[in-house]
């Protein structure tokens, strides 16, 4: 019996290479990555260029969605001032999880997930809120599992170690990168 299909969001390689091995033993996974909250292009480039290293090291397909930076920041531009996992943080899941259940709905996956409830820094509650309403428009199930669980996080570090991937000190957003410059400032 063939496994179900599984697209699995990635935001960046670290916590994608742990997530495929969490789930590739229940499901034919394939990686997708859709992030255009990530700024500056060279910081999207560099995580792109990541993630398609583990794609090929865990030898699964990875899917590419278009870059959208303007686009993101009209939609998020209103929250600019809000800390990190606030509302700001809310709409770039729904972003994210909407591009990765359409993207879903429309090849044929059985269901879809994000690697973004490994993060500490993300709300797994919202996130899985957020994967059911867009399961339910699309008609395409959502994984709902927190990554992070059983020292997932501290996993996910020692196998980008082990594997010499790029682990970058901010989310990925225009925003949240001021923020990490700001806590490097106060430490030096």
């Amino acid at each position: 019996m063939p496994k179900p299909r599984l697209l699995v969001h990635a935001c960046c390689a670290p916590d994608a290479l742990y997530v495929i091995g969490v789930v590739r033993d229940d499901y034919e996974v394939t990686g997708f990555f859709s992030n255009s909250n990530i700024q500056p292009r060279e910081e999207y480039d560099l995580r792109l260029a990541e993630a398609r290293r583990v794609a090929v090291a865990a030898g699964v397909p990875l899917i590419e969605d278009d870059y959208d930076p303007d686009g993101w920041l009209r939609l998020t531009r209103k929250f600019k001032d809000e800390p990190e996992k606030g509302r700001r943080c809310d709409v770039c899941y729904a972003v994210r999880l909407a591009r990765t259940a359409e993207r879903a709905a429309r090849d044929g996956f059985d269901a879809f997930t994000t690697v973004m409830t490994l993060s500490p820094h993300k709300k797994a509650r919202v996130l899985f809120r957020i994967g059911r309403q867009f399961a339910a428009r699309f008609g395409v199930a959502f994984l709902e599992a927190d990554f992070k669980k059983r020292d997932g996080f501290k996993k996910s570090v020692e196998l980008s170690r082990a594997h010499g991937l790029y682990r970058q000190d901010y989310c990925g957003c225009a925003y949240s990168r001021e923020a990490a410059a700001a806590r490097r400032k106060a430490r030096s």
